[in-house]
């Protein structure tokens, strides 16, 4: 049998799998402490806003205790993270307080941040990261999650930048005026002509075109428009798992030419066929049932759907490495990264919070990937992309004024 016979090492005894796997998780966490590890996005601002005991109270979410999701102080250290996105999330289904929640969730990400000022820092630069690592804090930068939020208005864009909103999708799950969700009503045939506008708005300011959530066409498009590299701070590979949220190979083949960033995310349905398909089938039962999730009436069916289909399958952190390498082999190790998206729900085996990053990076260790790269997937792909970002807006600035235009109208020349 491989691996039976153990080896002895300064007097212990180990099997030689154990101790392989012990050498690269030491190998992993030995090189997270010297170059920054950086997360596309954590809904943990959500998650305290939704708590069930004190919503929105960022005094009683103590993250320095252990919280009872995936994320704390504590865990983040141990996961060895140099900075996060954090984001906040608006739902689109909300039918009218887009902008006011938006605002809500901006000011309760920068309380949470001021609140430990010991491990976390706002951030706004891409510089800001390595100035974070060297003070052993966490670059804490905000990440709005839709692009409903703006409400049509380029104006608010620029507010929620000067906010310090340094990412936006474009769209969550709701296909809005101006660009088509991926899991929404196909309307524009991916980006109406405001959605380009707001993509060159968003170059202008240097806000991070993030495309998770989009339409196919509509990442097509805004490859087409960017003059800046853009993200996807939460996707991964759609030839190894047909979800509509994930990548396609056409599109992480033009990746290089626009110098982006998909950083790959660990949600089990992104990553794994089998749970995609169980969550398709749990989507179908619930149709037409109209029930809010986790109401008697959801879980009703819920519970009738598992006793007919069966437990929810499990992905794993060997899947999620699976979707790095694809990306790397598709666009190349300098466009991809990682992104959790942490949000209290079920996670893949091996990754069930922040503190285990380390072992995805021991995974591509023992797969061969060497030190050179695996520092590009950990965070300098997005310090690279980032930066170049912040060199096309200040061109930009220099060149034209902030845009005029309005959804459904005439794109107005910027003055």
């Amino acid at each position: 049998m491989k691996y039976l016979y153990p080896a002895i090492i300064s007097g212990l005894l180990f099997s030689a799998p154990a101790f392989a796997q012990d050498a690269a998780l030491q190998h992993a966490r030995a090189l997270l402490d010297k170059v920054p590890l950086i997360d596309g996005h954590n809904d943990l601002p959500w998650t305290i806003r939704e708590d069930a005991t004190h919503p929105m109270d960022v005094e009683r979410y103590d993250l320095r205790q252990r919280t009872p999701h995936e994320t704390d102080l504590a865990r983040l250290k141990q996961g060895k993270l140099s900075a996060q996105f954090w984001s906040v999330y608006v739902p689109g289904e909300m039918k009218s307080g887009w902008a006011v929640a938006q605002l809500e969730q901006i000011d309760l990400a920068r309380r949470m941040i001021a609140k430990y000022p010991e491990s976390l820092v706002l951030a706004t630069r891409s510089s800001d990261i390595a100035k974070a690592k060297r003070e052993g804090k966490i670059a804490s930068f905000i990440g709005m999650e839709g692009g409903h939020v703006i409400e049509n208005s380029l104006g608010a864009l620029r507010a929620y930048y000067d906010l310090g909103a340094r990412y936006m999708t474009l769209t969550h799950n709701t296909t809005l005026d101006w660009v088509d969700a991926a899991m929404g009503e196909r309307k524009h045939g991916g980006l109406a002509p405001f959605g380009r506008e707001v993509v060159r708005e968003m170059n202008r300011l240097g806000m991070l075109v993030d495309l998770s959530h989009v339409s196919a066409e509509a990442m097509q498009q805004a490859l087409d428009t960017s003059e800046a590299p853009v993200i996807f701070s939460h996707s991964s590979a759609r030839a190894l798992d047909d979800h509509l949220r994930n990548v396609p190979d056409e599109v992480l083949k033009r990746l290089p030419a626009n110098g982006g960033v998909v950083m790959v995310t660990f949600v089990p349905a992104f990553i794994s066929p089998q749970v995609a398909a169980w969550h398709k089938g749990l989507g179908e039962a619930l149709r037409g049932v109209g029930a809010a999730q986790g109401s008697p009436e959801f879980n009703a069916v819920k519970d009738a759907y598992i006793a007919k289909a069966g437990a929810a399958p499990k992905a794993t952190l060997s899947m999620v490495a699976d979707h790095i390498e694809h990306v790397a082999r598709v666009a190349g190790r300098d466009h991809v990264g990682i992104a959790g998206d942490y949000y209290g729900s079920v996670n893949p085996e091996g990754l069930e919070d922040v503190s285990t990053y380390p072992a995805l990076f021991a995974e591509l260790i023992r797969r061969g990937w060497s030190d050179k790269d695996l520092a590009k997937l950990a965070g300098g792909n997005l310090v690279r992309a980032f930066a170049s970002a912040e060199q096309v807006a200040a061109r930009l600035q220099k060149e034209r004024k902030p845009s005029l235009a309005r959804a459904g109208s005439p794109t107005p020349q910027s003055p």
